[in-house]
């Protein structure tokens, strides 16, 4: 019964009892109790469902299942392939009881309220799912063999066989069967559905005598090599019909044999030569092994003459012979052949003549001799055996190939004539009658046929028209390109004359072009000026405008092409777009271009002279090239007050700004944070003091709010003479200020005010800027880059550590601030690379790093940062401070001892207005300077990549200092007295290890004891009486084990005790260290005189 149908029982127990009979009825019970039964969808279409069944039984057997709704069409078992019988066997009853189970449960679960699920019940679905997949680790295919192989080795043999007609015709196929030995192999009725089994290390009933089962069996090595590549193949077809679909027709009605493509031929081809069990079907033949050999094909080609002028060329061995193109090769008697792919298609489409004719000869008009022995001969010589006889031989005329082309010019024409020249015999290619019209036409002439060729090709793409017999052209493009392309290469291949009207196009001489430079000092103007040997000025505009033309020649008077395309003019090309000239602004031979434009090109190739051959720098520039490649070769004068505190490097800096000044360039000093960018600025100051006081024109120095004092300060510091002034203060102050700009030397003012007053600026003429932190004008589009670019200064410098923090622009906005006309616009930067950017910036940008200088620097660099106390700060200062100095004359007339903690608790409410007043003021709702100023230094520090240590004896301070961090999201470390000891070196040891990069730190708490040589910046935010306690913090990252250069900063409060108290430390330092000893407190140390100098009270 098996493959008939079962007519239309529906599907019930009595329905597969009656269909399979009891016996098998009961045994596919016990299967479907023992679990070994698994089904599967496996296709539904126009209500016929397809079901694929597996039962365990020694190995799997395959049932296929076709019902429509719930009637039984069809059912198929393999171990009853072949037969029919009455009932269907035990593996079908297995199957329709698996299926009739499956249904039932899929009816109860259908029963079920919609919704109605038991708790968990989709998700123990789930999980049994995975389970499934993991239920145990599949058997690896029988192409992984063991070291110690057990199984039974199975024989497998393969067939290769062409496929001769159909859809496949051309390509090969394979089949396979397999057994126990040689002599006893079985054929594979379904080679794919054996792959896929030998893949899943599954067993397959491959007759009813054998079953192939990977747990028992495997195939010698050779034969599994050639399995794997099937596999191949295999998942190769899968994917083909996945993708076509229905229209798919690979597998129909042929599963013995899997079709080879072309592509996996190379692959498999190897492996099947070295197996044993191959054989190769060639029709009715059948031989042993693979075969593959490069020798020709066993073909014979005969050329005779017949009676009359006629030829013929008589083919022998072609009738057997098997073509297939797609493979490149052919298969005769058994062997492959490979060939080329252009003599594969060759020899199929003679073989397609041939045949057509059903002739094995093919006659040969004399007139198409000579293109057999120049064309066909050669290619069939590839393919197999040729012969010539006698007869044909003998008029066969052998020599050389003489190409000669004549060239002239007749009226604005190119004309062109050709000849190929055998001995005696002369031929013009373009006439029509050719060879026919030569005399000795009985004679079989060998031409060189490539060489004939490639000559004819050369003249053709030279864009040449045709007459009768020969070649002209009118277009002078073409002309050049021909003249300076193409002959060249028909040099190699004929003789070549040319008449002088034609000589007269071809320049001859090749002077190469160069430019020279000289700089006008008095404007600081560059001039070019285009040169070249033998051409006059004249004409020189009119190869710079073929230039910028991109032509590829230029047409001298005399009528001579002159060739642009050479390494000369393309160098000379890329100087002109670098200099990115717009029109017009070249005159006759010459243009100039500001210095300050031009300088990045000049400097490059006076340092590459391999390139700097086209570039003549005048003595004027090579000077200033290398005066701004060494500054210090000018040795300008430093200020005697200065001399011994700049440090080399400083001293370098200095001299870099003054030849930039000297010749009026603009610049950036990018140092890092802590080299003294400052000193540097007020030495330069210095040194230009007699200019600033003869012209009556001070210099402009603009700063954050926070860093106007400390300029101040330092200005007081390093230069005592220097008058500057701060312009600050209300609207009326700061105009009075600007009023007497004159009488200053300096000019010290904000950029918030600076935006505020800019129209008061932009009328006051400065002798020099100096825009210090200048990334605050970054952004090219704000207020203050615009009210930086209106101020009118001669010499312009700016002052940062970071003139890139996110973007190229930033660094355009601040150079269009001091050295405007260095970049091009914004747009035309924005299109530049970034090695062009550096190029130009270079001259003008300078940056030291700590480590470039580290064998100047200290270990330590210490520094003071001033600021200004806000209005209310001062206001608060002020009331604090009248009240202290009235209660301290008070204490002093009744003794200064018995007075002094009084005192000295009013000097610490003092110091805490200068820190926050919050500190002790409830319901404070102002702000603090130097809190704002500390907050704007991490954020420097951050960007730059330094970490820090925040100190303060005022625990209540670092508080609103960690609040304010907290507020910008600034991660950090806390430690005081109340972190337990334990948590300390752990807290140290997180940040030593590059966790965080800010530490507050209590300065009683954190003064000693503790490793933390992680940072290199520490922050002072408060002084203390006893210097040497600030030492001790300090010592935190100054410590053994540093390896980077220490940055202390003291932040201080201008016009305040703290500042007093600075001044005080200073003198008294080396006393108090000899006085009190480390750790003790330093209050008893300070005397009456000290309290009247802090209250800056004069002593009675």
């Amino acid at each position: 019964m098996n493959g008939r149908s079962a007519g239309k029982p529906a599907l019930n127990e009595r329905a597969i009892r009656s269909l399979c009979g009891e016996t098998a009825y009961r045994k596919g019970e016990a299967y479907c109790r023992a679990g070994k039964v698994s089904l599967a969808l496996s296709e539904m279409s126009g209500g016929r469902t397809l079901y694929d069944a597996a039962i365990k039984d020694n190995g799997n057997c395959r049932v296929t299942l076709a019902l429509q709704g719930d009637e039984l069409l069809q059912a198929e078992c393999v171990c009853s392939a072949g037969f029919s019988f009455d009932t269907y066997c035990k593996h079908v009853a297995a199957a329709l009881l698996r299926l009739l189970e499956e249904r039932r449960i899929g009816e109860q679960r259908r029963g079920e309220p919609e919704g109605f699920e038991l708790p968990g019940a989709e998700d123990s679905r789930i999980a049994s799912r995975v389970l499934e997949l993991f239920k145990r680790e599949p058997r690896p295919s029988s192409g992984v063999r063991s070291r110690f192989e057990s199984r039974e080795q199975l024989a497998a043999e393969f067939t290769v066989a062409p496929y001769r007609s159909g859809p496949r015709r051309r390509l090969l196929g394979i089949e396979l069967r397999v057994g126990p030995g040689p002599g006893k192999t079985y054929a594979v009725p379904d080679i794919r559905e054996l792959l896929g089994c030998y893949e899943r290390g599954q067993a397959l009933a491959v007759s009813r005598h054998f079953t192939y089962d990977p747990a028992s069996h495997c195939f010698e090595p050779e034969a599994e090599a050639i399995l794997l590549q099937l596999l191949e193949v295999r998942r190769d077809e899968r994917l083909q019909r996945e993708a076509v679909g229905a229209l798919y027709t690979g597998e129909v009605a042929d599963t013995r044999t899997l079709p080879i493509p072309p592509q996996a031929w190379a692959a498999i081809a190897p492996k099947l030569a070295a197996a044993p069990l191959v054989k190769v079907s060639d029709g009715e033949r059948i031989y042993d092994g693979v075969e593959l050999t490069e020798e020709p094909l066993p073909l014979r080609f005969a050329f005779d003459q017949i009676e009359g002028e006629g030829f013929q060329l008589d083919v022998q061995g072609l009738e057997g012979v098997l073509m297939m193109e797609p493979y490149s090769m052919a298969l005769s008697e058994g062997r492959f052949f490979r060939l080329r792919p252009a003599g594969a298609g060759r020899l199929a489409e003679l073989q397609k003549i041939l045949r057509s004719g059903e002739r094995d000869r093919i006659l040969i008009p004399p007139g198409q001799m000579e293109s057999f022995m120049e064309r066909v001969v050669p290619g069939l010589m590839q393919l197999g055996e040729v012969h010539i006889s006698r007869t044909v031989s003998d008029r066969m005329v052998r020599a050389p190939l003489e190409a000669r082309i004549y060239l002239d010019r007749l009226r604005d024409r190119l004309l062109v004539g050709l000849e190929f020249q055998y001995g005696d015999i002369v031929i013009n290619p373009l006439e029509e009658a050719g060879a026919g019209a030569r005399q000795g036409e009985s004679r079989i002439l060998v031409r060189e046929g490539e060489r004939e060729t490639r000559i004819l090709e050369l003249l053709e793409s030279a864009g040449f028209a045709r007459n009768e017999s020969s070649y002209f052209m009118e277009d002078e493009d073409s002309e050049y390109d021909f003249l300076h392309h193409v002959v060249p290469q028909l040099e190699k291949l004929a003789r070549i004359y040319a008449t002088s009207a034609v000589k007269e196009r071809l320049y001859i001489g090749n002077p190469p072009p160069n430019v020279s430079v000289e700089l006008d000092e008095r404007t600081n103007w560059l001039e070019f000026r285009f040169e070249m040997d033998g051409i006059p000025e004249s004409e020189i505009r009119g190869i710079i405008q073929a230039l910028e033309e991109k032509r590829r020649y230029y047409r001298l008077p005399d009528g001579a092409l002159m060739p642009l395309e050479t390494e000369e003019f393309q160098e000379m090309i890329r100087f002109l777009n670098e200099v990115a000239l717009p029109r017009g602004e070249i005159v006759g031979s010459k243009f100039r271009l500001p210095a300050a434009r031009g300088l990045h090109l000049l400097d490059a190739r006076d340092r590459d002279r391999d390139r700097g051959g086209l570039v003549r720098l005048g003595r004027s520039i090579r000077l200033l090239l290398e005066r701004l490649r060494n500054p210090d070769h000018m040795e300008f004068a430093v200020p005697d007050a200065l001399a011994p505190v700049l440090r080399d490097y400083q001293q370098f800096g200095y001299q870099w700004l003054k030849t930039l000044a000297h010749y009026r360039f603009g610049g950036i000093l990018a140092d890092d944070m802590g080299l003294g960018k400052t000193i540097q600025s007020i030495a330069y100051l210095v040194s230009v003091l007699p200019e600033i006081r003869a012209r009556r024109q001070p210099a402009l120095i603009v700063a954050p709010a926070s860093l106007m004092y400390n300029w101040l300060s330092e200005l007081r510091r390093f230069a005592p003479g220097f008058r500057a002034v701060i312009a600050d203060g209300d609207k009326s102050e700061r105009a009075r200020i600007l009023n007497a700009a004159e009488e200053a030397d300096a000019v010290i003012v904000s950029y918030p005010l600076l935006r505020r007053d800019i129209a008061r600026y932009a009328k006051l003429s400065f002798h020099t800027l100096i825009l210090d932190e200048a990334q605050a004008f970054k952004n090219y589009a704000t207020q203050t880059a615009r009210a930086v670019k209106a101020l009118s200064a001669e010499y312009r410098f700016a002052l940062t550590g970071t003139p890139i923090e996110n973007s190229l622009d930033e660094l355009w906005s601040i150079f269009d601030a001091v050295f405007p006309g260095l970049y091009p616009d914004r747009k035309a930067y924005g299109g530049m690379t970034r090695e062009a950017i550096a190029k130009r910036a270079r001259p003008f940008l300078l940056r030291r790093l700590k480590r470039d200088v580290l064998r100047e620097l200290p270990e330590k660099i210490e520094s003071m940062q001033v600021s200004e106390l806000l209005p209310e700060q001062k206001k608060l200062y002020a009331a604090y401070l009248a009240k202290l100095r009235q209660e301290t004359l008070k204490h002093l007339d009744e003794g200064f001892g018995r007075s002094r903690i009084r005192i000295l608790a009013g000097l610490t409410r003092l110091r805490q207005i200068c820190c926050h007043p919050a500190l002790f003021v409830e319901d404070y709702a102002g702000g603090s300077a130097k809190l704002a100023q500390l907050l704007e230094m991490i954020e420097d520090c951050r960007q730059a990549g330094r970490r820090m240590l925040v100190f303060s004896q005022f625990t209540e301070m670092l508080g609103i200092i960690g609040k304010e961090l907290g507020y910008r999201g600034v991660p950090f470390f806390y430690l005081d007295g109340s972190t337990p000891a334990s948590e300390r070196v752990e807290l140290c040891d997180r940040f030593n290890e590059g966790e965080r990069d800010l530490f507050l730190i209590s300065l009683k708490a954190g003064g000693t004891g503790l490793n933390l040589t992680g940072a290199d910046t520490v922050v002072l935010y408060d002084l203390w009486w006893n210097p040497a306690v600030e030492q001790q913090a300090e010592d935190r990252a100054h410590r053994i084990g540093q390896k980077k250069v220490v940055q202390v900063i003291r932040l201080v409060s201008r016009g305040t005790v703290e500042e007093k108290m600075h001044q005080l430390q200073q003198r008294k330092k080396t006393l108090i260290a000899e006085v009190i000893q480390p750790g003790e407190e330093a209050l008893a140390a300070l005397t009456e005189e000290d309290i009247l100098e802090l209250l800056s009270m004069e002593a009675t």
